[in-house]
């Protein structure tokens, strides 16, 4: 089984518009797609990548190149990272957000609502709370809160109550179980799209992920050289939309500053005028392209 095919693999890396001898970052190893495909094409150099699962540092032992140095982390910490081993300015950041297919395929990761394992949901299995632990312990206004603000899941508060009505007669334990909770308020011939919005509301509030995401950009500008690049796929609107604005203003929540003169100060030239999204013959063949957007920037 491929641990993982990565989404519009040679775009992404093409935005990179590789420099020979340069350094580069992979923030989100996952099987080792994007590494890869970015090793083939530098001469030289080094490719520092990133990830915080176990099954990602698997991965990465099966690439032997003196070039390519792995560091199993979250990617919030990585600007430190870098300094531990004397880097301070890279050519080129790229980040592939999101789980990977083999997170949907695994079933003991409980990402997927098609799975019969328990909805763990992290992407470090070694911390933090699991999604069934979200589902037995949080309020019913903090459930509709994070169905709300990280799924725009309709009837919200509905969905609340059914899990706390559930949980007081048996705790959640299986995926069986949060289904049965739910089933009769998914509407009819949507079943799948409103299941993913819960489950990727609940997937953001297990690993914070909005947050985590803000903390890796701000260091991104610390971190990338004067025309380096930074390549980013997002594949829901909240995380686009923070893409987006970083790129267009150096904020992850927007807003030019300018200075003395009235000139606004912007940090990156965008490379893509539009954002990028995968072909038919693609998002037949990988399911997770469907949603995908790439943008690139470019550092002032």
């Amino acid at each position: 089984m491929v641990y993982h095919k990565p989404v519009l693999l040679k775009e992404s890396v093409d935005g990179l518009n590789i420099r020979q001898g340069g350094t580069y970052v992979d923030l989100t190893f996952g099987g080792g797609g994007h590494s890869r495909e970015i090793l083939s094409r530098l001469d030289g150099g080094r490719l520092i990548a990133f990830d915080q699962d176990a099954d990602a540092e698997a991965e990465a032992g099966r690439i032997s190149d003196g070039r390519f140095l792995f560091i199993r982390s979250n990617f919030r910490f990585f600007r430190n990272f870098l300094r531990y081993h004397k880097i301070d300015l890279v050519d080129g950041i790229l980040a592939d957000l999101g789980i990977s297919s083999h997170h949907i395929d695994d079933p003991e990761r409980g990402f997927s609502f098609r799975s019969d394992g328990i909805p763990d949901m992290r992407m470090n299995r070694d911390s933090g709370i699991t999604a069934v632990d979200i589902l037995n312990s949080y309020k019913p206004e903090d459930l509709e809160r994070i169905f709300k603000l990280y799924g725009e899941v309709p009837g919200a508060a509905k969905v609340a109550r059914a899990i706390v009505q559930w949980r007081e007669k048996k705790p959640f334990s299986t995926m069986e179980s949060f289904l049965g909770a739910v089933s009769g308020l998914i509407p009819r011939r949507h079943e799948s799209k409103y299941l993913a919005r819960i489950f990727q509301a609940l997937r953001i509030e297990v690993n914070n992920e909005l947050e985590v995401l803000k903390q890796m950009l701000l260091q991104v500008l610390l971190s990338l050289d004067r025309n380096g690049r930074l390549v980013v796929i997002s594949y829901h609107s909240l995380e686009d939309r923070m893409v987006k604005n970083f790129m267009r203003t150096g904020k992850p929540e927007g807003g030019l500053d300018k200075d003395f003169f009235g000139n606004p100060l912007v940090p990156f030239s965008m490379v893509t005028r539009k954002v990028i999204t995968p072909g038919d013959a693609e998002i037949k063949s990988n399911s997770r392209a469907r949603s995908a957007r790439l943008r690139v920037a470019e550092r002032n």
